[in-house]
């Protein structure tokens, strides 16, 4: 269920036609400012370093478009036209990593590709990898892969393409993504039962767990400044190993120490609404999709 979620693209009900909102968020105020709404399919909104650009992914292609409005455009991803909701910039905003889905196998395998645009460089040559970390210090990608029969977080390093198995306990781990000072790699995994967010160092040891609520909760984002991690929570009812769309969720965030989680945000929404790295750089707003659906 879980890789039919993320291979297939987001269909709607045939009676049903899909309303986005791309918006910002201000955690203090809770005030929630809509950039751009659509009425079409759009995911996974990334923040430029240079706080210029947001980055968001639909019907397989990526855009930008200005932090303000105005109207998208999109990246030259090259022969990448089968692109999900895992892209991540580089530290310097100079590229982006992208996952695309081969063609002729459907696997999704991790590109890396100038963010002006040009010829995508395969990073990773077994699939399925579904990207979601670009490490702030070292030229390495974390990922999650199917490699022996689950889910697991990985690394690679983007020079030698030498992969790394970080985890190894039954279920699923996914959504890895580096701690602002290179040190940790946040992730989820369901190893207790339910997801759950939690933490380790980037060598894969000191695996330790954050939240420990009765939700599902996916893709920990932390903070540019270190201080709070962002995350989507699913009711009880949804399976913990799924993350589907069109589901009321919640956008919750914790201290990056620990503690209660604080609900920001209920919403329609779910797959795409918050996947990828979206803290803007000052730490102060954070970019999501929410969505509605229409009868036609």
């Amino acid at each position: 269920m879980y890789l039919l979620i993320l291979m297939l693209p987001f269909m709607a009900n045939a009676q049903e036609k899909i309303h986005s909102e791309l918006c910002i968020m201000d955690p203090e105020t809770k005030a929630v400012t809509v950039v751009y709404d659509a009425d079409y399919h759009l995911e996974a909104p990334n923040w430029t370093p240079d706080g210029k650009y947001l980055v968001f992914n639909s019907d397989g292609l990526l855009y930008k478009m200005k932090v303000k409005g105005g109207k998208p455009k999109k990246i030259d991803t090259g022969f990448a036209d089968r692109c999900n909701n895992d892209h991540v910039l580089s530290p310097d905003g100079k590229q982006i990593a992208i996952s695309h889905h081969e063609a002729e196998s459907g696997a999704s395998k991790i590109y890396v590709v100038p963010f002006k645009g040009g010829t995508p460089e395969l990073i990773t040559p077994n699939g399925p990898s579904y990207l979601h970390g670009w490490s702030p210090v070292a030229d390495e990608l974390a990922y999650c892969a199917e490699r022996s029969g689950d889910y697991d977080v990985y690394v690679i390093d983007m020079k030698t393409k030498e992969e790394v198995r970080l985890t190894d306990t039954p279920g699923l781990d996914d959504g890895p993504e580096y701690s602002p000072d290179g040190k940790y790699i946040y992730f989820n995994s369901t190893r207790t039962g339910t997801m759950q967010i939690w933490r380790m160092k980037t060598d894969g040891s000191e695996q330790t767990q954050v939240t420990f609520d009765k939700y599902n909760d996916w893709f920990a984002h932390p903070s540019p400044d270190n201080k709070w991690l962002v995350f989507i929570s699913y009711d009880p009812s949804v399976p913990a190993g799924s993350h589907p769309p069109n589901k009321e969720v919640m956008l919750r965030r914790i201290p990056v120490g620990g503690g209660t989680p604080e609900t920001l945000l209920e919403l329609f929404g779910g797959q795409g609404t918050i996947n990828v790295p979206s803290w803007s750089p000052d730490s102060r707003q954070f970019a999501f999709v929410r969505y509605t659906l229409a009868e036609i």
